[in-house]
């Protein structure tokens, strides 16, 4: 291979691959460029001609438009000529893809413009730890990339129709009879499942659920509103929408704050606060990475991290702070840095102040800590307001259901309880 693009999350794309390069001295001698920034920076990064270059995957469309501007017909600079020579416009033989689940919508406009350039790659590697969070349907984009259709199909409409029935009331395709296991076979010549405690030996994990109890007022106020919002979603027809809407309302008032309609924060309550500040406290000294669900919480929870070192996960800086050890509660959001981060050097706890419905980005963010490297129990503290919604997300994640399947399922049984 001449030159390998890995496409990866923005915040492993900044350093960690990188950074574990440089830890293996066969390793060592390669080059690397970083595709990040304004659109001259990566640009610059792309005809640098290093071996490897590195890219989040937001910018893939950007790249691939890029190089089709930049046809053969262009007069190429002495730049171009040493590294691409007449693959001047895609200059890329291998490519690999850091958490391909990130890729598994066949409709997403990433997908789409990767596999526009399949014909001119030569390898294609995708990595990822959950490759199917919401069922085997995930499955067909992902594994396209590698064999372009030639064991699950050439389009998405036959895989589904081969696998799937189509269920029209909720919009979602329900895997026939063996289909996961006709699935399995068909990819398994390609496909290399390795998990971690068959490999390497991690300490434990340990779950504490931590309850939150509402004060009176506190449990009058958020009852009244959720009967209310709950009810009023009761009378029609339950969607998928409509349930992440709802309980996205439930999780922000489990928290003690809700979004108005003028995109503000209702202060509701600070039980959630409160039990925070206990824990912290009960933490004697050793480091957290806590998780939170909505912008606005970050306010009131930085508020009770006053006296200590915390700081937002917003760059690579952060994350190697953290590791250094200089970092008593790091704060991030779970979208932001589920995949791909070392951060085990820098501590054993996780706190959950909101859950997220994904399993996905649950399993994915817990494992910053809980990885190679970690020599401790990680502990992951959930902070559980008592007969919230926070209650319904921690069943599903314990029982690994569908998120949309669960969101439905737990908001028809809190509109009973409601209406009894």
């Amino acid at each position: 291979m001449k030159r390998v693009l890995v496409i990866a999350p923005k915040k492993v794309a900044e350093a960690t691959w990188q950074a574990e390069a440089a830890k293996w001295e066969h390793l060592k001698g390669l080059t690397f460029a970083t595709a990040l920034g304004t659109a001259a920076e990566r640009a610059a990064a792309v005809e640098a001609g290093a071996e490897i270059t590195v890219i989040n995957r937001e910018n893939v469309v950007w790249l691939v438009k890029w190089c089709g501007e930049r046809t053969s017909s262009d007069p190429p600079s002495a730049a171009h000529l040493p590294h691409r020579g007449k693959a001047f416009g895609w200059p890329f033989d291998m490519v690999v893809v850091d958490e391909s689940s990130s890729f598994k919508s066949p409709s997403a406009k990433r997908f789409k413009a990767l596999k526009r350039m399949l014909p001119k790659i030569h390898s294609v590697v995708i990595l990822t730890g959950t490759p199917a969070p919401n069922g085997i349907e995930d499955l067909w984009s992902q594994i396209y990339l590698l064999d372009r259709g030639e064991r699950l199909g050439r389009y998405v409409t036959h895989y589904r129709q081969r696998y799937f029935d189509h269920n029209p009331w909720r919009h979602e395709y329900v895997p026939k009879p063996g289909a996961f296991e006709a699935v399995q076979k068909r990819i398994s010549d390609i496909c290399v499942s390795m998990k971690a405690e068959d490999w390497l030996t991690l300490p434990e994990m340990i779950v504490d659920d931590i309850p939150v109890a509402l004060d009176p007022e506190a449990a009058k106020a958020y009852r009244r509103l959720e009967r209310e919002m709950v009810l009023e979603v009761g009378d029609e027809e339950i969607s998928a929408m409509s349930a992440a809407g709802l309980t996205n309302k439930l999780l922000q008032l489990c928290g003690g704050s809700l979004y108005d309609e003028g995109g503000g924060a209702v202060h509701v309550h600070d039980a959630k606060l409160e039990a925070l500040g206990e824990l912290i406290e009960q933490l004697h000294g050793e480091h957290a990475l806590l998780f939170y669900g909505y912008r606005h919480e970050l306010p009131g929870i930085e508020a009770r991290l006053s006296g200590l070192r915390w700081r937002r996960l917003e760059s690579a800086a952060d994350a190697e702070a953290w590791n250094r050890g200089e970092v008593d509660v790091l704060l991030a959001h779970p979208a932001s840095c589920a995949y791909g981060l070392n951060l085990q050097d820098g501590g054993r706890h996780v706190i959950w102040y909101t859950l997220t419905w994904s399993l996905e980005l649950y399993q994915q963010a817990n494992a910053r800590l809980h990885r190679q490297g970690q020599d401790k129990p990680v502990i992951v503290h959930r902070l559980l307001v008592q007969g919230g919604v926070d209650e319904d997300v921690a069943k599903a994640l314990e029982g690994k259901d569908e998120t949309q399947a669960a969101l439905i399922e737990a908001l028809k049984a809190r509109i009973e309880r409601c209406r009894n």
